[in-house]
């Protein structure tokens, strides 16, 4: 590790920025690799803050290690690092919300497709990854960090507790699990919840389902108002496309009487194909 890190310890966290830090070497590194090897890979690292994970990533061989930060303490600092200097790491002060990634990986001299590592700020992370859920080729293999009960929302399957619209967006495209769990005194300041890393793998251009605001729609609705029986909580939905929302579901094979933590991942498909073709 080298004399950087030790000064940007020194940096306390912002509640507004919702930031939480890490700081062993085993769990930085675990979470670096938490994906797979990123030897050689082009790596973005969201909320680096005083930078534990991003030199694990460095120390772990990453070829292009591109960290977006909106606070400027901890971005003016890594920015003095040395392998900032070489070209390695490209550090940019902004907000991750509104970043336009293919063209930093393009203006970093990254390579395609880019991983995606991070602690996440508790405040944004749930958006990030709808948005990269959302996007294209360029995306690779993902490991975040993020509250214990987001994460499980991230990798639940049907009829389980956290099943919900962010479960079936992910597994439109991507295959999740959960890596590990921390608890809340592995981080500085300690949240008042248990961590996890999901891990996010993409799935096979032929397995992917390329309608994901259609999908989004779909999902949103039906778990808007999860106690509900689906023709009733889709019926607002299929008349904004002018169907009923009973025709709509058995034209899919569903029980209009089904509730939507029962549908499976091919049954939203299906949903969705149909909606946006109505």
């Amino acid at each position: 590790m080298t004399d950087e890190t030790p000064r940007l310890t020194e940096a306390p966290a912002r509640k507004a920025l919702g930031q939480h830090f890490l700081f062993d070497p085993d769990i930085l590194r675990r979470t670096a690799l938490a994906s797979g090897p990123v030897e050689g890979r082009t790596v973005i690292e969201v909320g680096p803050g005083p930078g534990g994970l991003t030199r694990a990533l460095l120390n772990e061989g990453v070829g292009k290690l591109i960290c977006v930060e909106a606070d400027e303490r901890f971005a003016s600092a890594l920015e003095t690092w040395p392998e900032a200097a070489n070209g390695r790491l490209r550090v940019y002060q902004r907000d991750a919300r509104k970043i336009n990634w293919i063209s930093i990986i393009e203006e970093s001299g990254g390579s395609l497709p880019a991983m995606i590592v991070a602690n996440l700020p508790y405040n944004v992370g749930t958006p990030l990854l709808v948005d990269w859920l959302k996007t294209g080729d360029w995306r690779g293999e993902m490991a975040l960090m993020f509250q214990k009960e987001v994460a499980e929302r991230i990798v639940a399957g049907p009829g389980t507790p956290h099943y919900g619209r962010l479960a079936v967006l992910t597994h439109a495209v991507c295959d999740a699990h959960i890596a590990f769990t921390l608890p809340p005194g592995a981080f500085k300041p300690p949240p008042k919840v248990d961590s996890a890393v999901a891990v996010l793998t993409p799935l096979a251009p032929d397995r992917r389902f390329a309608d994901l605001d259609t999908l989004e729609k779909v999902s949103t609705a039906a778990f808007g108002q999860r106690r509900k029986m689906l023709r009733a909580s889709l019926k607002a939905l299929a008349k904004t496309r002018g169907i009923d929302a009973t025709t709509w579901l058995e034209s899919c094979n569903i029980d209009p009487t089904a509730r939507a933590e029962t549908l499976t991942q091919d049954e939203f498909r299906a949903l969705a194909e149909t909606l946006a073709k109505a």
